[in-house]
């Protein structure tokens, strides 16, 4: 017998006044049973991030073809492609060839920095790709909030993140772990 995705609905109100976008987004999440909890809301992160009308979630976790989450232009062309995690140096390398924008959002604490130390190297030549770290402490505030029904607002001003419900606050201070030279201040 399969089992079954656990549905998550979320309002996500965002509040970015480092892009000047402010929107309310009605979010449908399914998380596979062999995504974890700290996956599903770092996506739901990546989603506030870099928010946008066109923004659409991947179709999983075992899709080879699509990212956690992406943006395509009305031509189709893909604008902005996002990996979650650590992804194979093969993945990401075919994606900074298909994408205009490539952003790697990297947790997992230890992991993450095996994962950056076998493959940050090479990665470097990579000119369209952004790498950033979450800490492990944060995303496991962030995974406190989790609840099948959600009201989220998130601030975001000068590249940090405040996530909030009705009873709790979580700062996320992403850390630019590698960037594009014009993105990097």
């Amino acid at each position: 017998m399969a089992l079954n995705s656990t549905i998550y609905k979320v309002e996500l109100q965002i509040s970015d006044m480092d892009r000047h976008y402010y929107a309310t987004h009605a979010l449908t999440l399914a998380r596979h049973p062999s995504e974890t909890e700290e996956r599903l809301m770092v996506r739901l992160l990546a989603f506030a991030l870099y928010a946008d009308d066109r923004l659409e979630f991947g179709k999983g976790i075992s899709d080879e073809d699509e990212p956690a989450l992406w943006r395509k232009a009305y031509t189709d062309e893909i604008e902005l492609w996002i990996e979650l995690g650590q992804p194979d140096e093969t993945r990401i390398r075919k994606a900074c060839g298909r994408s205009r924008q490539v952003v790697v959002i990297n947790y997992g604490g230890n992991v993450a920095e095996i994962w950056w130390s076998k493959v940050g190297v090479s990665l470097a030549r990579s000119k369209n790709l952004t790498v950033l770290d979450i800490a492990p402490a944060t995303v496991a505030e962030l995974v406190a909030l989790l609840q099948r029904g959600m009201r989220l607002q998130c601030l975001i001003q000068d590249g940090q993140l405040q996530v909030m419900n009705d009873a709790d606050a979580v700062a996320v201070d992403p850390q630019i772990r590698m960037a594009p030279a014009e993105t990097v201040s």
